[in-house]
């Protein structure tokens, strides 16, 4: 290995995977998002096979990094992904999934008409405030469980007593911790996980889900309802370092940086362009469009169309839509159905999420019908964990079988695995703007401590009250009502 490296090896294996990935070079990911995607894979099937062997061997990080072969290696596996791009789509491929959004408009059924928004501004900011709360605390509830597998959240959970999930997930005692690790579970909570329980924080802890909420509310802040693209790259770029992205997200900050400009920046190099990154940013595009779902899809694509396509895109205009839906309907099935509205007819998204719809409306349970989900997606492996389609069909079952119980509801969301945190946050603010803010159980606003940090220079930390009331001012000022 050469010399010198500031981490031992086995420390530095980790951080050297990460910045290949940095650099769109996860091969396993490629070849699995090309042929969901319906390429004609059969002329790059043998290149996949030699780069990948090489990249199953021990040392191929040590090569990478020093020896002959590395450099070889890296620009093989770039110019492969690269030609992936412009292969054709296979002759039998069922599905019809543009990215643009006169082609994504042109797909869509026809909408069934929704009430408009008839409320007044204070029962306007409630709603919003509802979302905003409900989204925090149902991505605290998931954070310690975030990349633990279905079976070993139950595992902790029961633990401490917290089975089925209905209260924030404190730190085992050591007694705990041993009777769990007894039953050997596959994806222990680690100490990056464990960081998150509720008794190790003073507050709710800087996260992702959160930051691009505020995010989507800083753009349409400074730039108003014809935000573009380009405005919300250069927001990420000057409030959002890239350290604080992930997968898809990290990718396109990378292309932002190479002069590589929406919608370029999606594509480039991406494996992760139909991971769950976008729909965890949709939001603030449903708060501000309360009663209007295509003009929160709308603002959702402009803001997906960074950094995702297809099926990522519709990630995002599908839950913004339905958070604009939940205010003026009260029926998940049609909220549910109101923000697939948006979206392709036949896309894999809409099919995946009509099925959940069909098997809720036989009688099925919610752990039938997640059963079924972790039958189609492994969420052991990283494409099938952070998918949009795994974690949106989660979304819904946890709506559907959820109800009108707060609790109930996002504790489903992460009981079910997958991208626990974003589903837990997804639920909560989909529920919190159904219901209001009033309607929130206060066990779990009372432990946040009425404090919240972030990722974002504007807004490191304060209030959680406060800043609920302003993304409520904000979303309510830019409405068209």
């Amino acid at each position: 290995m050469p010399a010198p490296y500031p981490l031992p090896w086995s420390q530095f294996v980790p951080w050297a995977n990460r910045q290949l990935w940095l650099y769109g070079c996860d091969l396993a990911s490629e070849l699995q998002q090309a042929g969901a995607e319906g390429r004609d894979l059969s002329s790059v099937e043998k290149e996949f096979r030699r780069l990948m062997s090489v990249e199953r061997d021990a040392g191929y990080l040590e090569q990478l990094l020093g020896g002959k072969r590395g450099p070889r290696w890296f620009a093989d596996s770039c110019a492969l992904i690269d030609r992936v791009q412009r292969l054709p789509l296979r002759r039998d491929y069922p599905y019809r999934e543009p990215s643009d959004l006169a082609g994504i408009r042109a797909a869509r059924a026809r909408a069934k008409p929704l009430p408009r928004w008839r409320g007044s501004k204070t029962e306007f900011k409630q709603r919003v405030r509802g979302g905003f709360l409900g989204r925090v605390a149902g991505c605290m509830l998931g954070k310690p469980f975030e990349g633990v597998d279905r079976q070993s959240i139950r595992m902790y959970a029961e633990a401490i007593g917290n089975w089925p999930l209905g209260r924030y997930q404190r730190s085992p005692t050591p007694a705990e911790l041993k009777r769990v690790m007894a039953q050997k579970p596959v994806r222990p909570v680690l100490e990056w996980q464990a960081v998150s329980y509720i008794d190790r924080n003073h507050g709710f802890p800087s996260d992702d889900d959160i930051n691009y909420t505020l995010l989507g509310m800083e753009v349409m802040r400074r730039h108003g309802r014809d935000f573009t693209a380009l405005d919300m790259a250069t927001l990420w770029t000057s409030q959002l370092a890239i350290i604080g992205t992930c997968s898809a997200e990290r990718v396109a900050y990378r292309n932002f940086v190479e002069g590589r400009l929406p919608p370029f920046s999606a594509t480039h190099r991406n494996p992760f362009r139909e991971w769950i990154g976008a729909q965890i940013r949709a939001d603030f595009f449903g708060y501000a469009a309360l009663g209007n779902p295509a003009q929160a899809a709308e603002w959702a694509w402009r803001d997906a169309s960074m950094s995702h396509v297809k099926n990522g895109i519709y990630g995002e205009m599908w839950v913004a839509a339905m958070l604009a839906a939940a205010s003026v309907i009260s029926s998940w099935p049609d909220i549910i159905r109101a923000g697939l509205a948006q979206v392709p007819r036949r896309s894999r998204l809409r099919t995946g999420l009509d099925r959940i719809l069909a098997e809720h409306a036989e009688g099925r349970t919610f752990d039938e019908i997640i059963d079924g989900v972790h039958r189609e997606w492994n969420e052991l492996t990283h494409y099938g964990g952070v998918h949009t389609i795994s974690n949106a069909q989660i979304v819904a079952a946890s709506l559907l079988c959820g109800g009108d119980d707060f609790t109930r509801t996002i504790g489903l969301a992460v009981s079910a695995g997958f991208d626990t945190d974003c589903n837990g946050a997804t639920c909560g603010s989909l529920w919190g703007v159904r219901h209001g803010d009033a309607a929130i159980p206060a066990k779990w606003l009372r432990p946040l401590k009425n404090r919240i940090r972030t990722g974002l220079q504007e807004y490191p930390v304060g209030p959680l009250d406060q800043l609920a009331d302003k993304v409520a001012e904000v979303a309510c000022d830019l409405s068209s009502h």
